[in-house]
């Protein structure tokens, strides 16, 4: 006789011993499912999955949790983080700004988090502020188009204000993915809340722009962000200053030499 008969004869021993009463409560509980050794592994991960969202934890955001780290490239990571919900702001966010770029770039640019339009586009540093930086880069002789730009935030906070330390917390591992997957050479911090977010320094930006720093073995400077630089354009010179350093270090990453 299996187990299952022997349960239901056991039952039927109860039922005569106390009563209808004991039935009536036990038809109202759930069957919780069992678990044997000689399942089929498929049918154990589904029950499995059952159980958890009967608890109603959120089945997805565990999954995704788990999951970004095995991404391989950014396109992968980009699939698994595009319908991120790990923090309120993607109740408010109109689009993910995931990042833009060379995905083998030398150099990686790193704001704090997206603005107005960004938000509408998707896009990393566009608007004014955008054709300010790719003015910079010229400058340098960088295209933007072979640095990659990502932000600490992949979605905009509300009207623009500072990250949380809750906010950054769920989204910068994203971030530091992404540095993995690119492995940049050198790093530039645009604005002093990247800076610090990233390097986990809480200095004046003024302090922070007057050393080169090491992340992961990676080369990282700090200067203004372009929004700044349109606010207070007197600012421009500094920044000038900034980036004409950082292309001197990136220069003797790669072994040129400045004629």
């Amino acid at each position: 006789m299996n187990a299952k008969k022997l349960i239901i004869e056991a039952l039927k021993d109860q039922q005569e011993i106390f009563g209808d009463d004991l039935f009536e409560q036990l038809k109202f509980e759930p069957e919780k499912p069992v678990y044997k050794s000689d399942e089929p592994e498929e049918k154990i991960i589904s029950e499995k999955n059952f159980l958890v969202k009967s608890t109603g934890e959120d089945m997805t955001s565990n999954l995704f949790q788990e999951d970004f780290e095995k991404a391989e490239t950014l396109e992968e990571l980009y699939d698994k983080i595009h319908d991120c919900t790990k923090c309120p702001l993607s109740e408010t966010r109109t689009k993910l700004v995931f990042g833009a770029g060379n995905p083998n770039a030398d150099v990686m640019l790193i704001g704090e988090a997206p603005g107005a339009e960004e938000d509408k586009q998707g896009e990393p540093f566009v608007g004014r502020a955008g054709k300010l930086l790719t003015d910079i880069l010229k400058a340098i002789d960088f295209a933007r188009e072979e640095v990659y730009i990502a932000n600490i935030l992949k979605c905009r906070p509300p009207n623009n204000r500072d990250p949380l330390p809750s906010e950054v917390e769920k989204c910068k591992p994203h971030l530091m993915k992404q540095i993995d997957l690119i492995k940049p050479k050198a790093i530039l911090c645009l604005g002093r809340v990247a800076a610090v977010e990233l390097l986990g320094k809480k200095l004046t930006l003024t302090k922070l722009r007057e050393e080169v720093y090491e992340l992961n073995g990676i080369k990282v400077m700090a200067t203004y962000h372009p929004a700044a630089l349109l606010r207070n354009p007197n600012w421009k010179r500094g920044c000038w200053e900034d980036v004409k350093k950082f292309r001197k270090l990136y220069d003797s990453l790669i072994g040129k030499k400045n004629v």
